[in-house]
């Protein structure tokens, strides 16, 4: 009895050692993490990705599992990023009608609100005393994660912090855009979806698409152009700096 009771203990542990725990943890948390959303009435202060994230902590922590290991083992779903932020492509291409009718306005604004996006957590992090390496982390806040984890990789930043605070900006932005949008009676799902996708990366363009089509696409035209502009600007003048 004691001997079945120990290797149960040592299952999670055991499992870790494949990618198949670390799958099922982060699916699961997903599923669940959405289902709790709908439940509580899809609620913009607490998106389902949050939800989730503190379900899969909570799990981590409970099971005491190695988290270099289960990280080892989501690397699988890493890799699905990027096929899945190319995906957003589909929708944009089925509204570049409406992409070409604004390409002025956007060209306009992408440059301005990307670059204050990275701005204003930096000058904010260096007024309180941030390390260079918190600097390189909360840059690329506003960038999609597949974009900013290279972005913070060749800045010399951390990973983990960008990502907490890719965390932060999606949820807060997403809050912000609607709310400002009610208060400015800003209704022009192409404007929404933009302002969502540029400041809110995925988490924004997820609003964007319960939204409309429309608002969908544009929010992932803003994602893209933002992480393209951030890539290529960014580095140079942390250089610079």
């Amino acid at each position: 009895m004691t001997d079945l009771l120990e290797r149960f203990l040592a299952l999670p542990n055991t499992l870790s050692a494949s990618p198949i725990l670390a799958i099922g943890l982060t699916l699961g948390a997903f599923f669940a993490g959405n289902w709790l959303f709908r439940r509580m009435g899809r609620p913009l202060w607490l998106p389902p990705v949050v939800l989730s994230a503190f379900l899969l902590s909570a799990t981590i922590a409970l099971l005491s599992l190695d988290y270099t290991r289960y990280q080892q083992g989501a690397q699988w779903l890493m890799l699905l990023l990027g096929p899945a932020t190319v995906a957003l492509g589909i929708p944009l291409y089925q509204q570049m009608h409406h992409v070409r009718a604004l390409w002025r306005p956007i060209l306009c604004t992408l440059p301005i609100a990307a670059s204050l996006a990275a701005v204003y957590a930096v000058v904010i992090a260096w007024a309180l005393g941030a390390t260079p390496l918190v600097l390189a982390s909360l840059a690329p806040k506003s960038v999609t994660a597949p974009i900013a984890i290279g972005i913070t990789e060749q800045l010399g930043g951390s990973v983990p912090l960008m990502m907490g605070g890719l965390l932060v900006t999606g949820v807060v932005a997403t809050l912000f855009v609607d709310l400002l949008s009610r208060a400015l009676s800003i209704t022009d799902d192409r404007i929404l979806g933009f302002a969502l996708g540029l400041n809110g990366h995925a988490v924004g363009t997820a609003r964007a698409f319960e939204i409309s089509r429309t608002a969908g696409a544009f929010a992932s035209l803003g994602m893209g152009l933002t992480g393209v502009f951030t890539a290529l600007i960014l580095p140079l003048a942390f250089r610079l700096w």
